[in-house]
């Protein structure tokens, strides 16, 4: 079976606007939470949004009163993306060209305020872009119209871990034939007062007296929940065979793709991390690897109590003796349907430079976590196998192994 190659790598969260950006800050390893006005009495007031963006001078005018904003972040990750696999979609065959994106929430934004000027104004306040602009498969329908994709076209929604599944599901198109590219990954942009409440009430969110900057600290004795974030993260895979002939620039290769179910709890994770476990344990037999034989993990790493201490067990059951773990949502906060992406494409970033960026806010480990869990300053590690952890509301777990 013919290995996938990683071609491009887009990225637009909290920590820039671009791939090189967002490398540059998840690697300082600073939290960038900070307190929103904008959520004033919606019982968690942090949140990480993606600084100075304009949609208007990025997608146009026209677009930005089109569109909602988690569709914005995907246009601006993709069109990196696919510029830097070195891609013409006016001179590629459309139909071999497929599109799989991941999103929770989709147009959750747009919804708030249609159903508010419904409230003011009547049916007649109410755009009658409402249902293009807050359907989930809009992300991927838009993408498929700008670069003329007449491929696959679709949307996965498996809540936290939806950008992850959109690239093994990108894998399995590119596998079995059915595309020559895909682009992939997940975008979200659900910071309103209503959404955020609703993880408040839940208590998954952080509500303690800590700095913003502080409060997102995966695998932290003492962390006390995630702060929302958002952003996108685009992919360009490719089969190998086809980016060497073409000579692509291979920034990594996807190697094995494994998805499970806790079958559990609908928030909870699985207490022992099983669902992950077997999630990992199956990219690996995907791709041929053993367990012991990986050498990082970007881990799911909320900053929720069970979370982490789940998926810790899980990592650690693994048996490698070389195992460095990180967990940027220290930095980006939790991007939800976006994160798998994001986090996807940074776990590629840290095949393709050989470094590991540290865990912000990482300062009193939980004994409980029996894990190297780096922190402080990004680390340099000879890295050849890594997995990127995802999981979800509703037991979803996606593990994606990339080899550089």
């Amino acid at each position: 079976m013919s290995a996938v190659a990683i071609t491009g790598v887009g990225v637009i969260t909290p920590a820039g606007i671009g791939r090189e950006e967002n490398w540059e800050r998840v690697c300082k390893g600073v939290g960038l939470a900070t307190k929103d006005p904008e959520l004033v009495g919606a019982l968690a007031e942090f949140s990480c949004r993606v600084p100075a963006f304009d949609a208007t001078d990025v997608v146009g005018a026209r677009e930005v009163w089109r569109t909602d904003r988690f569709v914005q972040l995907a246009l601006v990750a993709a069109d990196e993306a696919v510029a830097d696999a070195g891609l013409n979609p006016r001179s590629w065959d459309g139909s071999r060209v497929g599109v799989v994106v991941g999103s929770a929430a989709g147009g959750v934004s747009t919804l708030e305020t249609q159903h508010e000027r419904f409230l003011q104004q009547g049916g007649k306040g109410v755009s009658a872009l409402f249902h293009p602009m807050v359907l989930v498969n809009m992300v991927s329908g838009r993408l498929a119209i700008k670069y003329g994709a007449t491929g696959p076209n679709l949307v996965t929604a498996t809540a936290c871990a939806s950008g992850a599944t959109a690239i093994g599901v990108a894998k399995d198109l590119l596998q079995s034939g059915a595309c020559d590219v895909v682009i992939a990954g997940g975008a979200e942009a659900a910071i309103t007062p209503t959404f955020v409440t609703g993880f408040a009430r839940m208590g998954a969110l952080y509500q303690g007296s800590l700095p913003p900057e502080e409060a997102s600290r995966p695998f932290d004795a003492r962390r006390g929940g995630f702060v929302i974030g958002e952003g996108a993260g685009i992919l360009v895979l490719e089969r190998l065979d086809d980016a060497k002939r073409r000579g692509a620039r291979v920034w990594a290769r996807l190697l094995g793709y494994g998805a499970t179910s806790d079958a559990h709890h609908i928030t909870s994770p699985h207490p022992s991390g099983l669902g992950i476990e077997n999630a990992m344990r199956l990219a690996c037999r995907d791709a041929d690897v053993q367990p012991e034989h990986i050498e990082h993990v970007n881990a799911h790493g909320t900053s929720t109590p069970l979370n982490d201490a789940a998926e810790a067990a899980a990592i650690a059951r693994l048996g490698s003796q070389q195992l460095t773990v990180t967990s940027t949502k220290g930095v980006t906060g939790h991007t939800l349907g976006a994160a798998g992406a994001v986090e996807a494409a940074y776990t590629v970033l840290s095949l393709a430079h050989q470094m590991v960026p540290p865990t912000a806010n990482l300062t009193c480990l939980d004994p409980e976590v029996r894990l190297d869990v780096v922190s402080g300053a990004p680390r340099p590690v000879e890295l050849t196998h890594a997995l990127s952890n995802s999981a979800g509301f509703g037991g979803h777990n996606v593990s994606l192994l990339f080899g550089a």
